[in-house]
């Protein structure tokens, strides 16, 4: 166990010791011991540069360098004594560093501050969280993908308005999901490229004496490029804004996701049922089959939509440069982290126990005069201008209706047809199937199961 010095590095400018609850108040370790692999990173390439520019000795840079190390394997084995005393995570490290090496501990802080530091380790953090979070989408995807292969010729009704309107394939349905999440990806990978820019060297707000080689450091840990203005880097959280805008956007599709796999599952649709291990049941209802997930991933958007405003409040009134409010960043940012990544591990699962009820959804496909449109397009075809064939054909719905009849050839008859208009012909019932009619939308994005199939052929290659 490290023994711990609470002694605060900032201690001389004060004569009194700090009240407790102001101890308690200000600390952020509890949450940002998070980041304490990142910390340690940030530190371990820092002394590599001071070494560098022959700040610290080649000794003195490895006797830091391996205490820091020791120091990481002890938080890894959960040996590590984290004192909120010390305010943070940065603290406490460097607390336990000059604990275990002495004075040559004290020299890491040389030519930085703990407002470049930390905003370094969150970097640090959101571009691994990022790119976890980018694996996670893809395996969202290759489930979707794997889903509308398997029912790529498969009808079901497309709605507008929650009405029926035209027949589509599932396949073709499932494939609108994929778009949404392939928006998502791409709007990470840009945001990505802002979050992998080095403030560190900024000090506390603007630059420091030494000759530091910021280039250097950004080399060792992976950054794109530095910071240019240190008040701006020292401050700037629109990085983690533009995440959680992302996340956002990431859990508004997985929520309307969730509302339609429970409107398919429901006993009134039955389009789909959730393999036994998806769901829950009733503590008082015994027939109940609950689709849990989806119903718990609406509710979390609303968490992650907090998160983002939050962070938006807290930046909006805030002058340059650093201000402490900044320390309320990062309970937010962790938050929407693990909601959008637990979100996304939960749909890979779901969509795998998804079971598909084709009858159901043929069935369902076939109500609310669905190929309506493709009569339309039919008068279209024969010469007709689309206003006059749109009126023609809504005058056939109302006869429909008012006779309780469909467009079904078993139903309506072709000279109940012909009253209509003397264009139509006996080859009119070949478009007038479910079948029919997604076969013809056999364009770049339609719903025919030879366009589905390219399509996804198209974005397993992609992803």
């Amino acid at each position: 166990m490290t023994s711990k010095n609470t002694k605060k590095p900032w201690g001389g400018r004060f004569s009194g010791p700090t009240d407790s609850f102001v101890e308690q108040f200000t600390e952020s370790v509890s949450y940002d011991q998070r980041l304490a692999h990142y910390d340690i990173m940030g530190s371990i390439a820092h002394a590599q540069m001071l070494e560098k520019i022959k700040v610290i000795s080649k000794k003195e840079s490895s006797e830091i360098v391996n205490a820091l190390k020791e120091i990481e394997k002890e938080i890894q084995s959960d040996r590590f004594v984290w004192s909120t005393a010390l305010e943070d995570v940065h603290m406490n490290i460097e607390s336990a560093l000059v604990d275990r090496i002495g004075d040559i501990g004290k020299k890491l802080h040389t030519a930085r501050s703990r407002n470049d530091q930390v905003a370094t380790d969150i970097r640090l953090y959101l571009r691994d969280e990022v790119d976890e979070i980018t694996l996670k989408i893809n395996e969202v995807i290759n489930a979707l993908l794997n889903l509308a292969e398997e029912h790529h010729g498969t009808i079901m009704p497309g709605m507008t308005h929650m009405q029926s309107a035209q027949p589509v394939t599932f396949g073709h349905h499932l494939l609108a999901w994929v778009e949404m999440l392939l928006r998502d990806r791409s709007r990470l990978q840009d945001c990505r490229k802002r979050i992998n820019v080095l403030p560190l060297g900024s000090a506390a707000l603007a630059g420091t004496t030494f000759p530091i080689d910021r280039n250097y450091v950004a080399k060792i840990l992976g950054f794109d490029e530095v910071t240019q203005n240190s008040l701006d880097a020292v401050s700037d959280r629109d990085f983690a804004v533009e995440f959680l805008a992302s996340g956002s956007l990431i859990m508004m599709h997985l929520s309307r996701f969730s509302e339609e796999i429970v409107f398919w599952m429901s006993q009134r649709n039955h389009f789909i049922d959730l393999d036994d291990a998806w769901c829950t049941g009733s503590s008082i209802m015994p027939q109940k089959k609950n689709p849990d997930i989806p119903e718990l991933v609406r509710g979390k958007t609303g968490r992650v939509y907090g998160d983002l405003m939050a962070l938006l409040t807290l930046m909006k009134s805030q002058p340059l440069a650093y201000n402490r409010d900044n320390q309320e960043d990062k309970e937010n940012l962790f938050n929407a982290v693990d909601i959008v990544k637990s979100c996304l591990i939960a749909y890979t699962g779901l969509i795998s126990a998804i079971s598909v009820n084709q009858k159901a959804m043929y069935e369902a496909a076939q109500a609310g005069f669905s190929t309506a449109t493709d009569l339309a397009d039919y008068l279209v075809a024969k010469g007709l201008p689309f206003r006059d064939a749109h009126e023609v054909v809504g005058k056939v719905v109302q006869y429909l209706i008012e006779n309780n009849k469909t467009l079904k050839k078993d139903d309506m008859s072709l000279s109940e047809l012909e009253k209509f208009s003397n264009l139509i012909e006996a080859d009119v019932f070949d478009i007038l199937t479910l079948e029919g009619s997604v076969s013809a939308r056999d364009h770049i994005g339609g719903t025919s199961p030879t366009q589905v199939k390219k399509q996804i052929t198209r974005l397993k290659k992609q992803v």
